[in-house]
């Protein structure tokens, strides 16, 4: 197996350290790379307000998960873990007992590579593991890199390439970490990873959750939840806009609703008790059982609480998985927008799609009903207030 160490105090990760991972793993034929945040990097000091580790280590998982290659891609927080400066030799050395039979690459910038023989134990590293460092772009540094390649493999006797400049991000994290505190910069970093950082309002990123402008509050929803999610969010915000400009509901209620109505979706069941606890949330039997209903829930209230959100954008999110009787329009245009929103692809859903835009109401039934019928296929029990939603529209009809 060949793996790739891309360690780095990543304060904060941005997108050219996701284009250089990925160079390395085709240049290199990587089977996998692990990000490594350091904890205490020995060769310069943090600044005073730097995030905590743990958060530069979220962030990092964040832009890792961003790059959408599950299997291929994670985060070690091995250096976090290990107390006094983060050496890249104690890491190799602890990587190299957890893969003996791997060949190991460790990657690393120009500047790295050029100061590598002043570094904690060289001997040790190269030793261990191949390196790879990454050109820049422009001038003459890959020819000077080369050179210096070929020094340190006659001094050390070990693996070291040179890699072709990435695709050209031209930013520094200390250069972003200026612009960010100026409200810019936001070009250069995964949606992630810039909603986690106006979460915790970091970098001086300053804004008030409960009154976030629409590109802010997207980021923030996409921060809670899986990267491969967030296509289908914006899926949803794009279908619901386009139901409400249809059917005369507020656009901007139904962007807001779309955006945060899987905001905790990913949270395992300890964790939505919790917020049930919190909240007040009184669960039935079947939602005491069932995680995946609970999400629906919970996400409305973190969307009045955290965010702000009205009464509407609420009951929206509330009910935008079961459905209940004698729905609201901006409820029916969230239900029926997140089932045939563009990137679903399922027996049926062109139908849906048709009847969405010409008989609103017709659209939500047969939804309904499609629930209904997959929740039986599979032996599972339906919700209630489905039943009660279908049963009600059908009523409505005659």
């Amino acid at each position: 197996m060949n793996l790739g160490i891309y360690g780095g105090s990543f304060n904060p990760p941005h997108l050219g350290h996701s284009s250089a991972a990925r160079l390395a793993m085709e240049q290199l034929g990587l089977d996998k790379l692990i990000f490594v945040p350091a904890a205490h990097p020995p060769h310069k000091q943090l600044p005073a307000d730097a995030p905590q580790p743990e958060d530069r280590l979220a962030m990092t998982a964040l832009a890792a998960d961003g790059m959408l290659l599950p299997d291929r891609v994670e985060v070690s927080p091995m250096e976090l873990e290990r107390e006094g400066p983060s050496y890249t030799a104690d890491t190799m050395e602890q990587l190299r007992r957890e893969y003996p039979e791997a060949q190991l690459w460790l990657l690393m910038g120009a500047d790295m590579l050029l100061s590598l023989q002043d570094w904690h134990q060289p001997e040790k590293i190269l030793a261990l593991t191949g390196v790879a460092a990454f050109a820049r772009s422009g001038g003459d540094s890959q020819a000077r890199l080369e050179e210096h390649a070929a020094m340190l493999q006659e001094r050390f006797s070990g693996q070291v390439r040179v890699l072709p400049a990435p695709e050209p991000v031209e930013i520094s994290s200390t250069r972003l970490r200026e612009l960010l505190a100026r409200g810019e910069g936001t070009e250069y970093l995964h949606p992630s990873v810039y909603g986690y950082i106006i979460r915790r309002g970091l970098y001086g990123v300053d804004y008030d959750l409960k009154h976030l402008p629409e590109r802010e509050l997207e980021a923030c929803a996409c921060s809670m939840m899986r990267a491969k999610r967030i296509a289908h969010v914006q899926g949803t915000r794009d279908e619901a806009v386009r139901l409400a400009k249809r059917w005369g509901a507020n656009q901007e209620h139904a962007a807001r609703a779309a955006l945060l109505h899987d905001c905790t979706k990913y949270l395992d069941m300890q964790q939505q008790l919790q917020l049930c606890h919190q909240y007040g949330i009184v669960l039935d039997d079947l939602e005491q059982r069932a995680v995946k209903l609970l999400h629906a829930k919970t996400g409305a209230w973190v969307a009045r609480d955290v965010y702000g959100e009205p009464e509407e954008v609420f009951q929206a999110i509330y009910w935008h998985t079961t459905g209940k009787a004698d729905m609201t329009l901006l409820e029916k245009i969230l239900y029926i927008a997140d089932y045939m929103e563009p990137t679903r692809s399922f027996d049926g859903v062109e139908r849906l799609r048709e009847l969405a835009y010409r008989d609103l109401d017709q659209a939500v039934l047969a939804g309904c009903e499609m629930s209904i019928a997959e929740m039986a296929q599979r032996g599972l029990p339906v919700h209630y207030n489905t039943v009660e939603a279908r049963d009600f529209l059908i009523k409505a009809d005659i």
